[in-house]
């Protein structure tokens, strides 16, 4: 039996850098091409060194890229029933080895393996027991057996890490790994990190006189918050982290992955601690105070430990969270974790905020003191991306502090459909913050309310049956109306608009009838199998990723004029200036691609397709303008329960020569053109009409009295 890995028609297009949709085609127009090797019917996979030998005979791979070739070194040392993470903590061994001891490449490539088969594990275990303690090669499953997998697998990784470096290696094969198990847990991004670890702060001055410092995560996952609590970046490593995640392997994966961040030059053990268990039933740190307790935790758990844990001393005031609060009961280990003064930070879905079960626990809460903020962020700031997180902000009690006021800011319009600018929202939720944390530390007067964004809410305010702490529903309205400026430009906008309108109204075709017989049809189907364009669906499409490089458009974007409302890494197939797009579901948004449009260079998002249109045969304006005639997929359209779904390949279009579909294309094009103006003055005129409404009916405007002159 064959050791090559296999892969899925997915990844075989992004080894040749093309689309799905021509994977299939090879399928079909090839009979050389591989045959399946497992998988099933609908989802088959090939054998890599058959694929890659494929795809060079027919000129359209050069050489498979080393990142590729590490990941399918991977998927050979996976169990088919064991967890998708565990080759993950193989290869971070590696890397940590490479990291620690350069020399060990150099090594890899001359020593035979016989010889490595033997130095390779004691290596590995050396060094995972000098950086992370004499209980770690343990913990990670080392020694390896350093079979010709492990073996290969070794000598790619260095080929990786000499252009990359070990800790940027390790994060391009989690990236992979996310890529690939997309319906697993997905890692907190970045920047939500660093906004959790800002928010924390520095350490209480007690701590940071005495140089102790100490940041713990207790449902870690594959340690991203711990990354970015290191202040200065990688450089800094006199942060002792602590960390506990359920999963043993993503443990591991925490534990390599802060291991990897830290200088290669530092010697001796390194400040972490990260290890597998429940950290409600099975706390690994008791008594253990840190002075940050930064945490995503397990979202709707209802097997939590509510039974055992009823008279557990975390539970202030002998108030246990109810079985349904399990993110209550997150927050409490949390805070039991927080030294006087440090700060613990939760990021929380919204409903923990108002739920009627968890309002005991929230009431204690905030009469306490020890809650101090409740943010509301954009939906797509972290997973679930299409949930309008919050984070929750806490303080250690001190003896003595009678502060009892807390911060609710709403920051949840801030990303709606458009991209979010993080770096917008990141001022916009740390400065209201350290305002308001400093008034409350120094005994100052409190920031000013802003309406609408941000409020200092005292405690007996938030004392009643409900205990709500949802911000919006305790924030002073935003001024109504706008200013006179405001609606002086839009009332300019507006006009501007109505005379391009105007404009392309007298451009509009006149039309007479033609007095020929109707033409022959052909489907998009033939056109596709004559060359005359290409068909590109999307399915689920590319993954959406918060802060990616392309931008990512949408069957709803298209529909609603919109641009691209999300991000994306995957970039194998972007919209080029001529590709018509057309919604899946039907509808009349079909649209040609022209300089200047929102959606060029976009990735292909959901339920969307795309076609290619050979413009010496086929005219692009043309093709999208029969696209989005009335009833034009009557005949296209297939059913799925009470949804229409466009089949685009049996669709029909007239058969005429190039020249009369430019003719036609040129007046699809202002009609479109006419379309799109007059859906924008119809925006501007009720942002209008919005603005003087709602000023006249809070008070804030009234009429203009007209100067009649002297009686």
């Amino acid at each position: 039996m064959s050791d090559s890995p296999e892969v899925t028609a997915a990844e075989i297009a992004r080894l040749a850098g093309v689309g799905r949709a021509a994977v299939s085609n090879w399928r079909r127009r090839h009979a050389d091409f591989p045959r399946p090797a497992g998988g099933t019917e609908t989802s088959p996979t090939f054998r890599l060194d058959q694929v890659e030998q494929w795809l060079r005979a027919q000129g359209k791979l050069s050489e498979l890229p080393l990142l590729e070739r590490v990941w399918q070194q991977l998927e050979t040392l996976r169990d088919p029933v064991g967890p998708a993470v565990a080759p993950l903590v193989a290869a971070g061994s590696l890397l940590l080895l490479l990291h620690r001891e350069p020399s060990v490449r150099a090594e890899l490539a001359e020593q035979p393996d016989t010889r490595l088969a033997t130095a390779l594990p004691k290596a590995l275990r050396r060094a995972a027991a000098e950086a992370l303690g004499a209980d770690a090669p343990a913990a990670l499953g080392l020694p390896l057996i350093a079979g010709a997998t492990h073996l290969d697998l070794a000598r790619l990784l260095a080929a990786l890490t000499a252009d990359t470096g070990p800790a940027d290696a390790y994060e391009l094969l989690l990236a992979r790994y996310t890529e690939a198990n997309p319906r697993l847990q997905q890692p907190i991004p970045p920047d939500a990190a660093a906004l959790l670890a800002a928010l924390a702060g520095p350490a209480d001055d007690v701590a940071a006189a005495a140089g102790e410092r100490t940041v713990l995560d207790p449902a870690c996952g594959a340690g991203g918050v711990l990354l970015a609590a290191v202040p200065g970046g990688r450089s800094g490593t006199d942060v002792e982290r602590l960390g506990q995640d359920a999963d043993p392997d993503l443990a591991g994966v925490a534990l390599l992955r802060l291991a990897l961040a830290a200088p290669a030059d530092r010697t001796g053990r390194l400040p972490l601690d990260v290890r597998a268990g429940d950290a409600l039933r099975a706390d690994a740190f008791p008594g253990a105070r840190a002075h940050a307790v930064l945490c995503r935790p397990p979202y709707n758990e209802r097997d939590w430990g509510h039974d055992q844990l009823q008279y557990d001393s975390r539970w202030p005031g002998g108030v246990v969270p109810p079985r349904g609060e399990s993110e209550l009961a997150w927050v409490l280990h949390c805070l039991a974790h927080t030294r006087p003064g440090g700060t613990a930070v939760l990021l929380l879905p919204p409903t923990v905020a108002s739920r009627r079960a968890g309002r005991r626990v929230r009431a204690e809460l905030v009469r306490s003191g020890a809650l101090r903020a409740v943010v509301a962020l954009p939906a797509g700031v972290a997973p679930p991306y299409g949930v309008p997180l919050h984070v929750w902000v806490l303080r250690g009690p001190v003896p003595g502090d009678d502060f009892r006021h807390v911060l609710l800011l709403d920051a949840a319009a801030d990303g709606g459909r458009e991209r979010i600018d993080q770096e917008a929202l990141r001022e916009t939720v740390l400065t209201a913050w350290q305002e308001f944390d400093r008034a409350a530390r120094a005994g100052g007067p409190l920031p000013a309310d802003r309406p609408g964004r941000h409020r200092a809410v005292p405690a007996l305010d938030l004392l009643d049956e409900e205990t709500d702490l949802t911000p919006a529903r305790h924030l002073p309205a935003a001024p109504a109306g706008a200013a006179p400026g405001a609606l002086t430009g839009l009332r300019e906008r507006l006009a501007a608009e109505l005379a391009r309108l105007a404009e392309l109204d007298a451009a509009l075709p006149a039309l007479a009838p033609t007095g020929s017989a109707p033409p022959p049809q052909v489907s998009i189907g033939e056109l596709a199998r004559s060359g005359a364009l290409e068909v590109h669906s999307s399915g689920q499409g590319a993954p959406a990723r918060p802060g990616g490089r392309t931008p990512l458009v949408t069957d709803q974007d298209l529909q609603s004029a919109a641009p691209p409302s999300a991000a994306t890494d995957a970039d194998e197939l972007t919209v080029r200036q001529g590709d018509v797009l057309v919604p899946a579901l039907g509808g009349e948004g079909a649209q040609a691609v022209h300089p200047g449009s929102p959606y060029l260079g976009a990735a292909l998002g959901a339920r969307l397709h795309l076609l290619r249109p050979d413009p010496a045969l086929l005219d692009p304006d043309f093709l999208a303008g029969q696209l989005r005639a009335t009833g034009a997929g009557r005949r296209a359209s297939s059913f799925a329960s009470t949804t229409s779904r466009l089949d685009v390949r049996r669709f029909e279009l007239p058969r005429v020569p190039v020249g009369q579909q430019r003719e036609l294309g040129a007046a699809f094009r202002r009609i479109a053109d006419y379309e799109a103006a007059l859906a924008g003055a119809v925006a501007d005129a009720r942002a209008l009409t919005r603005a003087l409404t709602d000023g006249l009916a809070a008070g804030a405007t009234g009429p203009a009295r007209q100067d009649t002159g002297p009686n």
